[in-house]
């Protein structure tokens, strides 16, 4: 018990700690929050009347925007996880004894929470542009469990590939499929009106099944989309991440 506790204060601890540098860092704030929104405006103002899509573009785009907007904010961690590890700031917390699963979970943690914050952003001016979702308070526990579920395994994933990097530069390069996966969905046109090809990895890429779950969860219509992969993804991506990143540490740290 005391040990579970000693793990518990060193994670709340770490957490401080990657919020602190967060909150400090001006370009993890725009690329995590602030890049997301700009990239909303110009989809929906500038280009949302290119597309016909049978319905508001404000009302199409918004499920797809939330999972960019997750995706834009996971290279400042993976950047941040090898800069502790290429720093030997890892080994320095390894000699006053703190728990080695509070180095990566003070990670993790921060990264699900700023992607969350980016979300509650997309959705709040998605409402000022006429937002307009047909969805009950089921279906937003739903959304929002989703989103939960995919920041946490997209955290995972990244620190994996911040461990694995061998510089901090590399790692923040590491993240740009990620980065690029949403461009490459359902997000913002649907995936039949693409060409051979583009039109078969969107249909068959982790992105898209969550973005239409949370498309017919924000409609009212849960059964819209495709919920059981949208798990499957997510908890593949969890599992994966996490395996990697617990291998990675105990080698490299």
């Amino acid at each position: 018990m005391s040990s579970l506790r000693t793990a518990l204060g060193d994670s709340m601890i770490m957490l401080r700690r990657n919020v602190k540098h967060s909150l400090r860092n001006p370009f993890t704030v725009f690329n995590a929050v602030l890049f997301p929104l700009v990239m909303m405006l110009m989809f929906v103002k500038v280009f949302g009347g290119a597309f016909d899509v049978g319905d508001d573009y404000i009302d199409y785009a918004t499920p797809g925007l939330l999972v960019m907007a997750i995706s834009y904010g996971l290279s400042a961690t993976s950047t941040a996880v090898s800069d502790d590890m290429t720093k030997g700031i890892i080994n320095r917390f390894k000699t006053m004894d703190v728990s080695r699963a509070a180095m990566l979970a003070g990670h993790v943690v921060v990264t699900t929470l700023r992607c969350l914050v980016a979300c509650a952003a997309i959705i709040g001016v998605a409402f000022a542009l006429g937002y307009d979702p047909d969805a009950g308070p089921r279906d937003w526990l739903g959304a929002f469990a989703l989103l939960v579920l995919l920041s946490f395994a997209a955290a995972w994933f990244t620190v994996a590939l911040g461990l694995a990097a061998k510089t901090p530069e590399s790692a923040g390069m590491a993240t740009v499929p990620l980065i690029m996966l949403p461009f490459l969905s359902s997000a913002f046109v649907p995936a039949d009106t693409m060409g051979a090809g583009v039109r078969q990895f969107a249909e068959y890429q982790p992105f898209t099944p969550i973005i239409e779950t949370l498309r017919g969860l924000l409609a009212g219509d849960p059964s819209g989309g495709d919920a059981a992969a949208a798990l499957a993804w997510c908890a593949g991506l969890t599992l994966v991440g996490y395996a990697w990143a617990v291998s990675t540490f105990r080698k490299r740290a």
